[in-house]
């Protein structure tokens, strides 16, 4: 299996400016096979240590932040003799030690010699426990779930991928338009975490797939009951179950009311928190008004989440492969959410801007699904789910604050119509991250 993101990886190994390097991403999205993978591939020797209910983790760093007596302490617990230059040191689940975040600064400052990852899936959380994080002295990765190129590769699709690259070609591309969208129709049901891919790319089996995924859902919830206190997780859990039925609506803004009757916003503002910073939730604030920095805009008070992983959103949501597969409307299935689930997938995972959605609530309520700030230009993304391509929304958009470049993504072919572009949905991440 390959992920785009170890070339993110072997950059950091060459830099002049290397900090310690945090992997981050939620649980089971493979943080520690592409730690491992990468020292496999680029380092003579890999020293991995776990700190998961790791006694002796706990009393290494109970004592002092003395660098070299840190580093004989892994050579100890690993049986490896850790050489700055070619041993790569893992430092797995490292939440569960909060003091051996601290010790990354002097990593850092005195001993940037060694190649230090670390890999946690819930140190948002320990941030807000009131830890002491090295800021400015680490390097982070964000991975997530397999993007839809990642799992071309796994089903052995190397030219298909090799083809999108060459996005000039535009002819040839609509040639396979058709393939695409087969595969893209495969993927809203597979997904893209790692064990559900491996397992499809090997067997070839819904059955086993979705079973895979049950299980992940199902560790999921049971993570709850682990990580935070006992008055928390009904809440925890009656949000998370929610998705479906809010990303069902038509205006797909969060509501409280869909968790229970009455529910308020104070009473699950920390569960939202927890579940954002698990990374198993995706939330888009919305702004009214278009302008630069959109992050100053955007209303906290009004905003949709949607899933960690598509595969797994069609789990929750119960949506059979003969409704994915077989039906000429996929797309448009579930009130589109899918799509839109994809399409933030892909966006997310393929450039650092920020990304709401507008909406304005005139007479006449129009909504864009994602505006992007790409560089020093707002470029308005609106999703379809059918091959019909009017956009009263977007058209509203463009007539009143006319934006330099317009992206209407479909399951319909490419087509450029002054300064609005209609991209296919395989390869809308891949045309935003190029402007």
């Amino acid at each position: 299996m390959y992920r785009e993101k170890i070339e993110a990886l072997k950059k950091w190994k060459t830099s002049g400016k290397r900090k310690p390097l945090i992997i981050c991403g939620a649980r089971q999205v493979g943080k520690t096979w592409l730690a491992k993978e990468f020292g496999r591939a680029e380092y003579q020797k890999t020293a991995y240590i776990s700190f998961d209910n790791n006694a002796r983790m706990q009393s290494l760093f109970a004592a002092d932040f003395d660098t070299e007596r840190l580093i004989q302490g892994f050579k100890a617990e690993t049986g490896i003799d850790i050489e700055p230059d070619n041993t790569l040191v893992i430092l797995d689940e490292i939440q569960e030690v909060p003091k051996a975040l601290t010790a990354l600064k002097y990593f850092y400052e005195n001993a940037p010699q060694y190649h230090i990852t670390v890999a946690g899936s819930l140190l948002g959380m320990a941030l807000h426990e009131g830890i002491s994080f090295p800021v400015g002295k680490v390097d982070f990765i964000k991975l997530g779930p397999l993007t839809f190129r990642e799992f071309l590769l796994a089903q052995d699709e190397a030219q298909l991928v090799e083809l999108m690259n060459e996005t000039a070609d535009l002819e040839l591309l609509s040639v396979f338009h058709d393939k695409f969208i087969n595969y893209l129709k495969t993927y809203f049901y597979i997904g893209g975490m790692p064990e559900v891919v491996a397992d499809y790319s090997a067997k070839k089996s819904w059955n086993e797939a979705r079973e895979i995924q049950k299980k992940i859902l199902y560790a999921y919830n049971e993570d709850f009951s682990k990580h935070v206190t006992k008055s928390l997780v009904p809440r925890l859990r009656q949000v998370w179950q929610t998705i479906p039925a809010q990303l069902a609506k038509e205006n797909k803004k969060f509501i409280y009311g869909l968790i229970r009757e009455g529910a308020r916003a104070k009473e699950y503002e920390l569960a939202l928190m927890w579940l954002e910073d698990a990374g198993l939730i995706r939330r888009l604030d919305r702004i009214a008004v278009p302008r630069l920095p959109i992050s100053a805009y955007a209303d906290p008070g009004a905003f949709k989440i949607y899933h960690l992983d598509i595969g797994l959103l069609a789990a929750a949501s119960n949506l059979s492969e003969k409704t994915l597969l077989e039906k000429s409307d996929v797309f448009t299935e579930f009130r589109g959410s899918l799509t839109e689930q994809f399409a933030i997938q892909e966006l997310q995972s393929q450039t650092d801007a920020d990304i709401c959605y507008w909406a304005n609530d005139g007479e006449s309520r129009a909504e864009v699904e994602f505006v992007a700030q790409i560089a020093d230009q707002i470029v308005p993304i609106e999703i379809k789910s059918g091959v019909n391509l009017r956009a009263r929304s977007l058209k509203v958009y463009i007539e009143k604050y006319r934006p330099t470049i317009a992206i209407r993504s479909s399951p319909a072919d490419y087509k450029k119509t002054d300064n609005l572009y209609d991209v296919p949905l395989y390869l809308l991440s891949g045309f935003v991250a190029a402007l």
